[in-house]
């Protein structure tokens, strides 16, 4: 990780452009810390990533703020190719000013790509890298920086070239976090969101944490229709039902009522929300309300992820587990966990 620092900070005077990917969800808890006191806020662009997985209202806020702070901002989905190619024009319009103001047209151009792990740095390489070959109809192998859904997997310093005439070349570069984090709220809103690896921090306090933000919001109320979901089978009811006459087709029966991705049960999971938030008689500002709440929801998610009861003390980290997936895909809700610097909200 130092050597990494090291380098990094060795090449960001020498590139022309620095693009910081930030997570939507945290568009403050994800600041890159080396571009903190950056000085040319004309050479820097902050590229709020997975706006898909945030809540739309209030980024248009976040964008705003960022206008005010003087600083040139940009949302994306890097899984949207629309959303990619629009980055890619954004960057290049860019890109193109800078040459116009430098009075260097044909020079090859530098972009570095920065950001904390997991906020899709790798993945938006990748993008960007197809989609600017394509466009510019070059030929030849295209090349693939790493992506994984666990943080610190890209090791060192890639180029990707996304551009032509000039010619604009990408470095992809690892994902880089504080050395000590003392903050507790900003480490958890870094563990919920990925940027901390799982096997680092207990996944049932972060499943509270996910709770505590779920149930002090109104989504639940868009959970209604859940609430009378078909009852749930058991295993031996669907084998009677469907009158399965293989053991294969028993077993996938099986996978698919464990795999908490199914529609099937994350409608449950869902309606489980509802039940439980719309009879709640508590007050969510008192701290043990707040606790009872969720440890009646797990009880009702154990059922609703089918975990089988033999499990005992384990199954509620596997809950955990799985709830936590759920929200980490968009399958409940979408939140932005930062809340607006009051400074920007008092002019609002």
């Amino acid at each position: 990780m130092a050597a990494a620092s090291g380098a990094i900070a060795q090449r960001l005077p020498l590139v022309d452009l620095v693009v910081e990917i930030r997570d939507a969800r945290i568009p403050l808890s994800s600041e890159y810390e080396l571009l903190r006191n950056f000085p040319n806020p004309s050479r820097r662009i902050v590229v709020m990533n997975k706006m898909d997985l945030t809540n739309p209202t209030q980024i248009k806020e976040w964008m705003r703020y960022f206008e005010q702070q003087n600083c040139i901002s940009y949302g994306v989905n890097s899984h949207n190719k629309d959303n990619v190619k629009g980055l890619l024009n954004f960057i290049q319009a860019q890109v193109r000013g800078l040459c116009t103001a430098n009075h260097h047209y044909s020079e090859t151009k530098t972009i570095m790509l920065v950001g904390i792990p997991n906020v899709g740095k790798s993945a938006l390489a990748n993008s960007l890298h197809q989609i600017g070959r394509i466009s510019a109809a070059e030929k030849g192998k295209l090349k693939h920086a790493i992506v994984s859904p666990q943080p610190g997997e890209t090791k060192d310093i890639s180029s990707l070239k996304i551009g032509s005439h000039p010619g604009i070349y990408l470095l992809d570069t690892p994902g880089i976090l504080p050395h000590t984090i003392h903050d507790a709220e900003l480490c958890s809103k870094l563990a919920l969101t990925g940027a901390i690896r799982d096997d680092l921090i207990e996944q049932k306090e972060l499943a509270q944490y996910f709770l505590t933000i779920l149930n002090l919001s109104d989504q639940y109320k868009k959970w209604e229709k859940f609430s009378t979901n078909r009852s749930k089978l058991s295993f031996i009811e669907c084998k009677e039902e469907l009158s399965i006459s293989s053991k294969l087709e028993m077993r996938q029966k099986k996978q698919y009522l464990m795999d908490h991705t199914q529609d099937l049960i994350v409608h449950d999971v869902r309606g489980a929300i509802f039940n439980i938030m719309s009879s709640f008689d508590g007050n969510l500002e008192w701290e043990d309300d707040m606790i009872k709440l969720i440890e009646a929801q797990f009880v009702a998610f154990r059922e609703a992820f089918r975990v089988p009861e033999e499990l005992d003390e384990n199954a509620y980290d596997k809950v955990a587990v799985k709830l936590l997936n759920l929200y980490r895909t968009g399958r409940l809700g979408h939140y932005t966990l930062d809340p607006l610097p009051v400074t920007f909200c008092d002019r609002l």
